[in-house]
């Protein structure tokens, strides 16, 4: 009943001139095979979309019109309106951990962490165009901007990899550090997070080679550029902070710290970052003008996360429809943080 009367009080004022518009937030439950939906004005939970097994990344479909999430354990994409929360259609769909479309829309690249394979895809179809069998573990990826490079880390071999578009063949492998993750193309620049240690390392594209380091904590992960490109954002897992850098010196700006291993980030349109807590099972919301940040349970190893624009919020849904259906056991996961629990951390890095 509360639910209920705070979905229609935030309902009705997001009717209202000059009050805030309701934004929906996918956040993706690794650990507890399901996606929770949250409306941004209640924080409320309005709907659970249960999925096979285990979805860590979401992007947007080459023409926008739905979010294609991706089940690395259960081997599917799952495809959402994300205006309306609702399921259109699944696919079945070779262990796709992080997935990126090309800047010009016309490629799909996916890795696949536990296959140790990268796979290289038509975007509108899905029709594979090429895999290559990788060393070891890789994990994120970036482009160029001109869509002729994709740039893979291999965590297990402490490597950056790129590919060549055209022939879908490596054009180099590079040691960059213990653990390389997230991987960004930044003014003609690679910034990879080094999980294994505490930097970021600053690499040229040309040919890998490491030009500097910049030191954000331990557990350093994925750099996030933030919605006006004047900031970079950071997140250190395991010392549970987000570093913000100047985008053009890379100099630190501040540390904000946010206990429960800060993962990944969205923006919504007043440009507040929407953080996962991997190891808490919560949602930040952080105010980039002081650091302050609130947070809401969400699933358990919360990963990726996207905010929805919406005119209205989206009505609940009841308990007994929202929950994940019997069949569906969600993964054991551990909620406490790495540095007390080193076999967990050294579990939990490698995703």
């Amino acid at each position: 009943m509360r639910r209920a009367r705070l979905a229609l009080f935030f309902g009705l004022a997001g009717l209202l001139p000059g009050t805030a518009k309701a934004d929906l937030v996918y956040v993706l439950n690794s650990a507890d095979a399901s996606i929770s939906v949250l409306e941004s004005t209640t924080r409320e939970e309005v709907r659970r979309i249960p999925v096979l097994r285990e979805a860590h990344h979401l992007i947007l479909t080459p023409e926008r019109g739905e979010l294609m999430v991706g089940d690395a354990g259960g081997n599917e994409l799952i495809f959402i309106d994300p205006a309306t929360a609702e399921v259109t259609r699944r696919e079945k769909f070779s262990n796709p951990y992080h997935m990126e479309l090309s800047p010009d829309g016309r490629l799909l690249v996916v890795t696949s962490l536990r296959r140790d394979q990268v796979d290289i895809y038509e975007a509108a179809t899905r029709t594979l165009l090429a895999r290559l069998k990788v060393p070891d573990k890789p994990s994120h990826l970036a482009y160029t901007p001109d869509s002729r490079i994709a740039f893979i880390t291999l965590q297990g071999a402490r490597r950056l990899m790129a590919i060549d578009l055209a022939t879908y063949k490596p054009l180099w492998s590079a040691e960059v550090g213990p653990q390389p993750a997230g991987v960004t193309w930044h003014n003609g620049k690679l910034l990879v997070g080094i999980m294994g240690s505490d930097h970021v390392a600053v690499v040229n594209p040309i040919d890998g080679k490491v030009e500097r380091t910049i030191f954000a904590g331990r557990g350093a992960h994925t750099v996030f550029r933030s919605p006006d490109g004047k900031s970079l954002y950071v997140n250190s897992r395991v010392d549970s902070r987000i570093t913000v850098l100047d985008s053009e010196t890379l100099e630190p700006r501040t540390r904000w710290e946010l206990p429960g291993g800060p993962d990944c980030i969205a923006f919504d349109r007043q440009g507040r970052l929407w953080v996962t807590m991997r190891w808490t099972g919560r949602l930040a919301i952080v105010d980039p003008a002081t650091g302050e940040a609130e947070t809401v349970p969400v699933g358990r190893s919360p990963h990726g996360v996207y905010v929805q624009p919406r005119a209205t919020p989206l009505p609940p849904l009841a308990v007994s429809e929202a929950a994940p259906p019997p069949e569906v056991t969600p993964a054991k996961a551990e909620a406490t943080p790495p540095a007390q629990q080193p076999a967990v951390w050294q579990r939990m890095l490698g995703r």
